[in-house]
C-alpha cells in the first residue's frame, strides 16, 4: 500500500476530494439501495454495496492508470477514439430500444461479462478532448467559420445528434460545455452565436419531426415537454411524483437530518440511489450535510481551475477545463433538480450515485486532470511544444 501511495502523482487536493466523496458515497448508496431490495425486489442491500465498491475500485484503477499517461498523448488518442465513439453511438441507436424489457436506448450490453455501458458518457469525455485539441491547433491563426465547420463543428453536431434522441439532457450539457470551452479557447464569439442559433434550429426540427412521426422516437419528446411543463407549474402537486417526493425528503431533513440510514422517502422515491440521491442525503444529513457536499464540489472546481492555470501548455489548460468543468456542472444540475431549481434531467451525482458507466467516465476525466497536474520535468521540458504532432507518430515514438 505504501508503495502504491508513493507512486501517486498529481494534485493531492484533487486526490483527497475524490477519495472523500467516494468513501462518503457508501453511506447514502447503502441506505437508498433498500428501495431496490424491498420495493423493487432487486438483490440485497449488501449485494448493492459490494457492487458499488467494485465499481469504485475499478474507477480508481482507471484514475491511477490514466494519470500516469503523459498529457500530450490525449491529443492523438482523441483522434483515434472519435471514430470509435461514433461507431458505438450508431450501434447503440441501431440495437433497438429495449434490453430484457427495459429501456436501453442509451446503453449497449458488453458480451460475456453482462455489463451495460452508456456510450454517451464516453462520448462526452472524448468530444471535450477533441475540441481542446482543435482549439490548441488554431490558437495562433486567424480562423474563419468555414474552415472550422468540417474539423470542429461537424464532429460535434454528429455526436450530439446521435445522443439527442435518447438523452436530451446529456446532449444539451455536452453542447453547452463545448460552447463554453470554445469561448475560453478564444473561438470568435460571433461564430458561437451562429452555432447557438444552428443548435436551436436543429432541436426545433427534431421536435417537429418527432411530433409528425411519433413512431420514430416513441415517448421521448413527450417526456421532455412533460418535464418542462411540470417544472413550469409547481402548484400542480400531482404533476411529477419524483420531484414531489424529493422535496418532501429535503424538507423533512431539517438542518441536521434524521441520521444515517433513517430516510423515509427512499422507500417511495424512484432512482433514490442515483438520480435523486442528493435528496436522500439532505434528508439523512440535513442542510448541513448538503452544504458540506456542495463545498467539496466547489473545492474540486477550485482545484481544477488552479491546475488549468498552472499548466504550461494551451492544450493542458483547455483539456483540464474541458473534462473538469462538466463534472461540477453535472453535480450542480443534480442538486438543483432535487430542490426543483431545474427540470428533471436524469443526471447522476458524480462519484456519489450508484452506476458504473457514469462513475468510470468521471474517473477517466479525473485521471486526465491529474495527468495534466503532474510535476514531471521531463514532460514539461520535452513535450511542451508538441501541439501539432501526428498521433500515430507520438504513439510509435513512445513505443
Amino acid at each position: 500500500m505504501l508503495k502504491f501511495l508513493k507512486n501517486i502523482e498529481g494534485d493531492k487536493a484533487i486526490w483527497a476530494v475524490v477519495a472523500l466523496l467516494a468513501l462518503f458515497s457508501f453511506l447514502p448508496v447503502y441506505s437508498a439501495s433498500s428501495n431496490l431490495v424491498y420495493v423493487v425486489g432487486n438483490g440485497t442491500t449488501g449485494g448493492h454495496l459490494v457492487k458499488h465498491a467494485f465499481l469504485l475500485f475499478l474507477g480508481f484503477g482507471i484514475i491511477y492508470g490514466v494519470h500516469k499517461i503523459p498529457v500530450h498523448f490525449f491529443k492523438g488518442l482523441s483522434l483515434i477514439a472519435m471514430p470509435i465513439v461514433l461507431v458505438l453511438l450508431i450501434f447503440t441507436m441501431a440495437q433497438g430500444t429495449t434490453i430484457d424489457g427495459a429501456n436501453a436506448s442509451r446503453w449497449i450490453r458488453i458480451p460475456l461479462v453482462g455489463f451495460t455501458f452508456q456510450t454517451s458518457n464516453l462520448a462526452a469525455v472524448v468530444l471535450m478532448i477533441y475540441v481542446a485539441r482543435y482549439l490548441t491547433k488554431i490558437k495562433d491563426s486567424e480562423i474563419t467559420f468555414q474552415e472550422s465547420i468540417l474539423p470542429l463543428w461537424f464532429p460535434v453536431f454528429l455526436v450530439i445528434i446521435l445522443i439527442l434522441p435518447a438523452n436530451f439532457s446529456t446532449a444539451a450539457i455536452m453542447f453547452s460545455m463545448v460552447l463554453l470551452l470554445c469561448f475560453l479557447g478564444g473561438y470568435p464569439i460571433k461564430y458561437l452565436i451562429g452555432i447557438i442559433g444552428t443548435g436551436i434550429l436543429c432541436l426545433t426540427l427534431f421536435v417537429l419531426t418527432a411530433k409528425a412521426a411519433p413512431d420514430l422516437f416513441p415517448n421521448r419528446v413527450d417526456t421532455w415537454i412533460s418535464r418542462v411543463e411540470n417544472f413550469a407549474n409547481p402548484e400542480d402537486t400531482e404533476a411529477d411524483y419524483q420531484i414531489e417526493r424529493a422535496k418532501i425528503a429535503v424538507a423533512s431533513g431539517g438542518v441536521f437530518g434524521k441520521g444515517a440510514g433513517k430516510s423515509v422517502q427512499k422507500n417511495f422515491l424512484p432512482q433514490s440511489s442515483s438520480d435523486f440521491i442528493y435528496a436522500i442525503i439532505v434528508e439523512e444529513y440535513g442542510l448541513l450535510g448538503g452544504f458540506v457536499l456542495m463545498f467539496f464540489y466547489m473545492l474540486l472546481l477550485f482545484r481544477i481551475v488552479v491546475v488549468a492555470n498552472a499548466n504550461r501548455t494551451i492544450f493542458g489548460k483547455l483539456l483540464v477545463l474541458g473534462v473538469g468543468l462538466p463534472i461540477v456542472f453535472q453535480a450542480m444540475i443534480n442538486m438543483a433538480v432535487a430542490v426543483e431549481l431545474f427540470p428533471v434531467t436524469g443526471q447522476t451525482l458524480p462519484l456519489i450515485s450508484s452506476g458504473g458507466t457514469s462513475s468510470w467516465m468521471t474517473c477517466l476525466a479525473i485521471g486526465i486532470i491529474l495527468s495534466a497536474s503532474r510535476k514531471s520535468e521531463e514532460i514539461e521540458e520535452n513535450h511542451i511544444e508538441m501541439d501539432d504532432t501526428n498521433p500515430l507518430e507520438i504513439l510509435s515514438g513512445q513505443l
